[in-house]
């Protein structure tokens, strides 16, 4: 029975998506619920699996192809087998050996120019990236797609075979032989993903719209710190999940919105809207991009509760599998800049939020307590906010909130 593959329902904000990533070829044999096609969005992607044991008869929507909801993009045969098709293409072969030696030589020739034939300006997304990644040049990889084009599957073949290493190996040759072309400088020409040309277009838009102004502090971690220390392998056994800092961040966050609920507000034309809740997206990477999870009612979360959901989250954005209910609505951002060594950074708020707060690296400094210079782990600490909403004490005091409750994580425990 032939069924047509079809794009899912997009979320209301997103008009369109592209075809990222086909997993399968037209003929191939699949089972039920196997993942055929990668459909890529605005903000997440989405996996489209087979209805039932079959075929894929026809691919109607390549890589890179922009598509519509409920848009047919493929069509399968179900509970049909690709046996008799394999048997068919073994004939074929079979046939095709019993041709002319002039023959061959023609189809030789003429699969070499189809293979020639592929250049950066014909390829899909998914193979230019990968083309760009590993410096290839795209006529040296064999074609075995439709028409001479270069599928993915010939470029990771082709890497797999050491094509990538070859070619390093006589670029180096080349450049011993040939001094005079040592100086020339290249440039390489990879697309945006969606992800990120949302991004870009979310930063400036922010950039634009918004009155931003960044205040910072610095916090004396040693309290969380040796906290974490004494109870990390404990923590770990009882709840099932490891103790960061970031559990600490959110809870200090939470209830330093609650003591300033500006920075927790949006604008919505010419009113200011106070969220009476706690939503607070965690910027994760993935390999797409930054995208910003966020954690629901922060305020009844504790602190085992956050730790296994961030932990949640940043596997589902690694494994591209976060929803768009993943991703959605949010009051609030923390952004850690610290686990790529960042020491002082500017965040840019994520609209309509009006505020973001950048968590930095922790490192050793001497400081001055109670008249003596001593060392402590020490973290610059920042928060972006908007200046039409969030005056400059309410920002001061909002980070300031957050150092004492971090400097005193008791204070967090005991409701203080």
């Amino acid at each position: 029975m032939a069924i047509e593959i079809k794009v899912p329902v997009l979320p209301e904000s997103v008009a369109d998506a592209t075809i990222a990533t086909w997993h399968v070829k037209p003929g191939e044999s699949v089972s039920r619920d196997q993942n055929l096609v990668d459909i890529e969005t605005d903000k997440v992607v989405l996996e489209v699996v087979a209805p039932d044991d079959g075929v894929i008869s026809e691919i109607i929507k390549e890589e890179g192809d922009t598509v519509l909801q409920e848009e047919a993009i493929a069509k399968f045969e179900a509970g049909a087998s690709g046996d008799a098709k394999a048997n068919s293409s073994d004939d074929k072969k079979d046939d095709s050996s019993k041709e002319s030696k002039q023959g061959d030589e023609e189809g030789a020739s003429s699969d070499k120019e189809e293979t020639s034939s592929a250049d950066l300006d014909v390829l899909s997304p998914a193979v230019r990236r990968l083309v760009a990644e590993h410096n290839l040049d795209p006529k040296q990889i064999p074609a075995s797609g439709k028409g001479g084009r270069l599928t993915k599957e010939d470029v990771e073949k082709f890497i797999k075979d050491g094509g990538a290493s070859a070619k390093s190996s006589e670029s180096k040759k080349d450049s011993v032989s040939a001094p005079v072309s040592a100086g020339l400088r290249e440039e390489k020409r990879v697309p945006m993903t969606r992800l990120r040309k949302r991004i870009a277009e979310r930063l400036v838009e922010a950039q634009h719209t918004a009155a931003i102004l960044t205040t910072f502090n610095d916090i004396n971690m040693k309290e969380v710190v040796e906290l974490r220390a004494r109870y990390k392998e404990q923590f770990e056994k009882v709840h099932g999940t490891r103790l960061g800092f970031m559990s600490f961040f959110v809870k200090a966050t939470v209830e330093a919105l609650k003591r300033y609920p500006a920075v927790n507000a949006s604008i919505d034309g010419d009113d200011i809207v106070y969220h009476g809740f706690y939503d607070i997206g965690v910027a994760v990477s993935s390999p797409r991009g930054l995208v910003v999870p966020v954690l629901r009612d922060a305020d009844t979360m504790s602190l085992a509760d956050i730790e296994a959901k961030i932990r949640e989250l940043g596997e589902k954005a690694r494994d591209n599998k976060l929803t768009v209910e993943d991703m959605t609505g949010g009051t609030f951002t923390i952004s850690n800049g610290g686990v790529f060594g960042s020491l002082m950074a500017t965040p840019i708020i994520n609209p309509p939020q009006s505020g973001i707060l950048g968590m930095n690296r922790m490192e050793d400094r001497p400081v001055v307590i109670d008249g003596e210079i001593v060392i402590r782990p020490m973290m610059n600490v920042a928060l972006s906010y908007d200046h039409r909403i969030i005056d400059g004490r309410e920002s001061v005091g909002f980070l300031k909130t957050i150092k004492e409750f971090i400097e005193d994580p008791a204070r967090m425990l005991l409701d203080l």
